[in-house]
């Protein structure tokens, strides 16, 4: 299934149905991040409810410290 991640059109395996599931794929898992998905910004508690579908846009923000 094709998704688009951060504006790149990714294609995904058919294991990958979740947003939890794709942060784990992507090799994200538990690592602080904010993730939007078709222009909702979603709480990390739906991550595992969210069910991805073909043509489904994901933003995924990565904290970064610095000074």
């Amino acid at each position: 299934m094709n998704i688009l991640v951060n504006g790149i059109e990714t294609m995904i395996p058919h294991n990958v149905k979740s947003v939890d599931d794709l942060l784990i794929h992507l090799t994200i898992g538990d690592r602080r991040v904010i993730v939007e998905w078709n222009k909702q910004i979603l709480k990390k508690d739906d991550h595992e409810d969210i069910k991805l579908n073909a043509g489904d846009r994901v933003e995924i923000v990565h904290f970064v410290g610095g000074g």
